[in-house]
């Protein structure tokens, strides 16, 4: 649905913490000075620009895609908005087949992870999956506020 369809009115948002988004592009900085002013060899030049490359990428993509997860107005009616690489999407009520807490293991503990299925408009089945680097808050947190505004869809 174009963004220009959703009221502009207050919603809640989660996104990648703007201290994180500066904390990347400060150490793609960092990188690069190391690259070109450290005495490395060539190899080592090479890497120090290849993560200066990643971190730039990483925090340019933290800094597009905000908010990452909204609860917004539609009509008056509440709705999802993902912010993704290729823009943002709001996803009515309707639109969403199922929204849960999944917890998939990372280094050694299960880590809480947001899975929304919902689908296009044009019918194309979306899985958006978000973790805390993703909502800068706790999945359960976003789960819960989801929740209160109806539009967790009952399991069954």
């Amino acid at each position: 649905m174009p963004e220009d369809e959703v009221d502009h009115e207050p919603s809640l948002e989660w996104s990648t913490p703007l201290s994180a988004v500066a904390a990347l592009a400060a150490g793609a900085v960092v990188m690069i000075a190391a690259a070109l002013l450290l005495g490395l060899d060539a190899p080592g030049r090479f890497l120090a620009a290849i993560a200066a490359i990643a971190l730039s990428v990483l925090a340019g993509l933290g800094a597009r895609q905000r908010p990452k997860l909204a609860i917004v107005q539609r009509g008056g009616v509440p709705a999802i908005a993902a912010t993704r690489v290729r823009g943002r999407r709001v996803y009515a009520r309707d639109a969403i087949a199922r929204i849960r807490i999944v917890r998939y293991p990372r280094m050694g503990r299960r880590v809480p992870m947001l899975e929304i299925d919902a689908l296009d408009p044009d019918g194309t089945e979306r899985l958006l999956i978000f973790g805390r680097w993703d909502l800068g808050t706790d999945p359960m947190v976003v789960f819960d506020a989801l929740s209160v505004h109806g539009l967790v869809p009952a399991e069954g």
